[in-house]
């Protein structure tokens, strides 16, 4: 039987990509949904590629137009979030990858968590957001949460059943401003930013490589997929980006995952779990490798991921809080009301001034996250 899979952001970076991987083994794997934020016209291209039972626009404006666009082919449409909740239910589906960006795909993970899917996790802010409860109710629904982050990918398929780890050794590019003084990145550009030397991924993600947010985001995620303290996961900026990352058992000895920077590889491993399919993926040349070094973040300069330390340590909702005015300054650095610098002195004071809950509930981070929105929109 193939797998039915249901892609929530099926037209950014990592959908994109999920879809290569599908469309590469067909006789494995079949589209059954997918769902996008607002690109119509690429939906409407990818629903003609591989024929899902059903589409879904979360802008509500666009459903006509998506409609329209697919009126040749068999698929049923629909429109809003409440549709991307209700469609990763199916009986059908067997794995969601949750794609979508940002807050916004906490809800339909959650749902799909409920109806019993297997979650390929490519979201880290639903980890970020709401870690406990996502945790607690894969537990509670015996749903496996299988990570789609290159990183977290990595660290997943170097753990070892029954042997207890020392700490996780979470690989960082550097983006590109690991060499950049503090004068020269108080001047950087968007479009520098988005420069990646190593990743192509959507604007989002990147511009969070470059601040080193993303990074803090994935020591949060690290903590609650594998149940580590956060002192016991330690970044290490990796420039190469060839080890993807590392373990450390009690013994000493250290695990790593290498391999060629392509996102393909984890997705499809997500998919394939238990099992490892042949593939036509770039190969890893040690030969080629003139070196791999490894370097202490800063955290004077990458000022977010020192941040991000704080708000894993105070814990509650303060996750919750550094991830809405994250997406909000990004967003403003992204149209140029922003400078680099000026994000990290937002979500400081956001995370001051927003109100602080030790024991939230979710109907708590739904209110935290509009409240850190706010706030940081004001501060804009």
């Amino acid at each position: 039987m193939k797998k039915q899979i249901a892609i929530l952001g099926s037209t950014g970076s990592i959908g994109t990509q999920a879809l290569q991987v599908i469309g590469a083994n067909p006789d494995l794997f079949e589209v059954y949904a997918l769902t996008a934020n607002n690109s119509v016209e690429l939906l409407a291209e990818q629903a003609h590629q591989f024929l899902p039972d059903c589409v879904v626009i979360a802008n509500e404006a666009k459903y006509n137009r998506l409609k329209d666009l697919v009126a040749d082919i068999p698929v049923k449409v629909y429109a809003g979030m409440k549709a991307i909740c209700e469609v990763v239910t199916a009986d059908p589906i067997n794995i969601v990858l949750a794609s979508m960006v940002g807050y916004a795909g906490l809800k339909p993970t959650m749902e799909a968590i409920k109806a019993g899917k297997v979650i390929a996790l490519a979201n880290k802010e639903t980890m970020v957001v709401a870690g406990e409860i996502i945790t607690a109710m894969a537990n509670e629904y015996h749903v496996p949460i299988l990570p789609v982050d290159s990183e977290h990918s990595a660290i997943f398929q170097c753990l070892e059943y029954g042997n207890p780890i020392e700490k996780i050794l979470l690989t960082a590019s550097g983006g590109p401003f690991r060499t950049y003084s503090m004068d020269q990145i108080a001047k950087v550009t968007k479009e520098e930013a988005l420069n990646h030397p190593n990743w192509k991924m959507g604007a989002k993600i990147t511009i969070d490589s470059a601040s080193m947010m993303n990074k803090g985001f994935e020591v949060m995620e690290a903590k609650w997929l594998f149940d580590v303290h956060p002192d016991r996961i330690e970044v290490l900026v990796h420039p190469q980006s060839i080890v993807h990352s590392a373990v450390q058992f009690v013994d000493g000895s250290v695990k790593a995952q290498l391999g060629m920077p392509d996102m393909r590889l984890p997705i499809q491993f997500a998919f394939s779990f238990p099992k490892r399919l042949k593939s036509d993926f770039e190969r890893l040349d040690l030969f080629d490798i003139k070196s791999l070094t490894f370097e202490k973040p800063d955290l004077g300069k990458f000022r977010n991921l020192a941040l991000a330390y704080e708000a894993i340590h105070k814990g509650g909702n303060m996750p919750c809080i550094i991830n809405a005015a994250n997406e909000v300054v990004v967003d403003a650095f992204l149209h140029d009301r922003i400078s680099f610098l000026g994000m990290s002195d937002i979500i400081e004071e956001t995370m001051w001034k927003a109100c602080y809950i030790s024991k939230p509930t979710y109907e708590d981070y739904v209110a935290t996250d509009a409240d850190a929105r706010r706030i940081a929109q004001d501060l804009l």
